[in-house]
């Protein structure tokens, strides 16, 4: 995916206003010839077990979140942030990427004493392969 520096800074942000809690949202990619896996948009959503272990979005929450990304493009990625580990997928990661094929996982890893970390995965069929994030 190519990112503008100024969209990953919002993801980062987020997961820094909430540094004892996963935070998520997704982002909105455009699918034309001139945008085409450009990032355009990042769309917060509210992390329902306001957990260090966990984060879900609320189905119909995602589901709006996916129609205001399809007015852009498409859904490109879903993030959100680890508070007390690196940024790599958990096997909750995993297991939920199933439902989202051909979209990226963006994983900002804020372990204790280090600089938020910024990783991003295409998980399919359970497997897990890291992907860059280019600046856009």
């Amino acid at each position: 995916m190519r990112i503008a520096g100024e969209l990953l800074a919002q993801i980062v942000a987020h997961a820094l206003e909430q540094p004892h809690a996963e935070v998520c949202g997704v982002v909105a990619v455009g699918e034309d010839g001139q945008t085409d896996g450009q990032a355009l948009k990042v769309l917060r959503a509210h992390n329902i077990h306001e957990s260090p272990m966990k984060f879900e979005i609320e189905p119909r929450e995602l589901l709006e979140l996916n129609d205001a990304c399809e007015q852009l493009g498409r859904l490109g990625a879903i993030y959100h942030s680890h508070v007390r580990s690196e940024p790599y997928p958990s096997q909750t990661d995993i297991n939920f990427a199933a439902n989202w094929p051909d979209v990226e996982w963006i994983i900002v890893g804020l372990a204790a004493g280090s600089e938020p970390n910024v990783r991003s995965y295409l998980i399919e069929d359970g497997f897990v392969r890291e992907v860059p994030l280019q600046a856009a």
